[in-house]
């Protein structure tokens, strides 16, 4: 018989649900429209790619080669954040299987921690994690936007505010029509990648004979993981997707594996063929190493075909990130009162409406931010960088911590090799951490203390629940 159980938060009583339930349900959702499954794997996995396999493929490479130390350190670097990458799927796969829900991230850290972590994580994700990197990716649109038709002083900013605004409006739409343009822009951003690797690859002369020069310290390579872990992010992202697809406790594991794999495939072309186009010195010494690639294969037209590709690269993590980002902050509207009218889903297009247009709000506003920096860009990645790193952190914590408070729970999935692949996992994220600090400017401490000031608002907030 389930027992009754007082969510704080909701401030009333309500029969608790199974623990076995595929699908939590808090307070407010039991009485409203809920997400219903839609998303199959081919969904999810576009989702996966579209979220990742974005502008940083494009543009990290060159600082990777130039901290790597020689060409075989530099794949090496790729090949190792891949498989990063995969350590922290396999972990993501047994909390999203063990408990597909909608918030994700939110639902694993509630349960693990209590509420009072999970209302701030809901809160850095609202105002730093999920709206920085849209706003990063906006002012990716709005540099290469600006290449193809420029606007003047000014352009790449508006640029930026006009795709959160698009995508924002696609996804209220619906999610047949959200996942419909994912699928058609993330397979033109692989379509275009492939071009760049059968250019880079086939048709390119190799480049001069490279000079030997003294290798870089040994640090350095840890600078270039860095960067390219920071290209492999956003496959956790997922995780939000888990209440949506199709056979969660199934489908969830082969959406994250396979992504995953599409991913560094993608990510070990691309970076092969910009050494055979380059080399590792012309790749250090390039702004855009994808556009000199094309430039040497086929001119200006084909640096302006690159030009093109970024932007639509952009435009396709945007809206995959608007996606996802909108059901935390959904969640976080279902289990706090004061915030419900961001837990209200619209059953007719099957989506948060009123988390998108706050998600796309903020969005808008940290590019006015961003505007008043000197690099948009480089100021969203300060941004966001420690804020993510230490929530992460705790979500592969919360694997050991749910393993020891619900033994009995059913796992479809376990990650092998446990504790010792997810213990990996959390070494990681705290070098990751240390490092988004020690090499990242003023836009670090903005956001730590928009993380920060979090927490007044949580005992205000706790003080008028009472």
């Amino acid at each position: 018989m389930p027992e009754n159980r007082r969510y704080p938060w909701a401030g009333e009583t309500v029969d608790a649900v199974d623990e076995g339930d595929a699908q939590y349900q808090s307070p407010v959702q039991t009485r409203q429209a809920a997400p219903r499954p839609m998303l199959s794997v081919l969904d999810a996995v576009a989702l996966i790619v579209g979220v990742v396999v974005g502008a940083g493929i494009f543009k990290t490479p060159a600082v990777v080669a130039a901290h790597a130390g020689g060409p075989g350190l530099f794949l090496l670097a790729w090949l190792v954040g891949g498989v990063i990458s995969l350590i922290g799927a396999l972990c993501y796969a047994e909390l999203a299987t063990s408990y597909p829900h909608t918030g994700g991230d939110y639902h694993y850290l509630r349960r693990a921690f209590g509420q009072d972590m999970a209302f701030l994580f809901a809160w850095a994700r609202m105002m730093v994690l999920q709206t920085g990197s849209i706003a990063m990716l906006g002012f990716v649109f709005g540099d290469y936007a600006s290449q193809l038709l420029p606007l003047g002083q000014g352009g790449v900013p508006l640029y930026a505010a006009l795709a959160i605004a698009l995508v924002t409006m696609l996804n209220l739409f619906g999610v047949r029509q959200g996942k419909s343009a994912q699928k058609v822009l993330t397979t033109a951003k692989v379509l275009g990648v492939l071009s760049i690797v059968v250019a880079g690859l086939i048709l390119a002369a190799p480049p001069a004979p490279e000079v030997a020069t003294d290798a870089p310290p040994r640090a350095a390579f840890g600078l270039a993981m860095i960067f390219v872990l920071l290209t492999y992010g956003g496959w956790n992202e997922a995780a939000y997707m888990s209440g949506e697809v199709r056979d969660a406790r199934r489908n969830m594991v082969w959406s994250l594996l396979w992504g995953i794999a599409l991913i560094a495939t993608i990510f070990m072309l691309a970076n092969l063929a910009y050494l055979k186009g380059l080399g590792l010195r012309g790749m250090s010494g390039s702004e855009v190493v994808a556009a000199d690639v094309m430039r040497r294969v086929a001119g200006q037209g084909g640096a302006t075909f690159v030009s093109m590709l970024i932007a639509i690269a952009a435009l396709g993590s945007m809206n995959a990130t608007t996606f996802t980002g909108a059901r935390s902050i959904y969640a976080l509207g279902q289990d706090y009162r004061p915030l419900g009218f961001l837990g209200r889903w619209r059953d007719g297009g099957s989506t948060p409406a009123n988390a998108l247009l706050m998600q796309g709000s903020i969005a808008l506003l940290l590019v006015l931010l961003g505007a008043w920096a000197r690099d948009g860009f480089v100021t969203m990645v300060e941004y966001t960088a420690p804020v993510f790193w230490f929530f992460f952190l705790l979500a592969g914590l919360s694997l050991f911590v749910l393993r020891t408070q619900e033994p009995e729970r059913p796992r479809p999935f376990r990650v092998p090799l446990y504790p010792l692949t997810p213990l990996i996992f959390c070494v990681s994220c705290v070098y990751m951490l240390h490092s988004s600090l020690a090499y990242t400017g003023p836009g670090a401490a903005i956001g730590v203390g928009v993380l920060v000031a979090g927490v007044p608002l949580l005992f205000l907030a706790r003080a008028r629940q009472r």
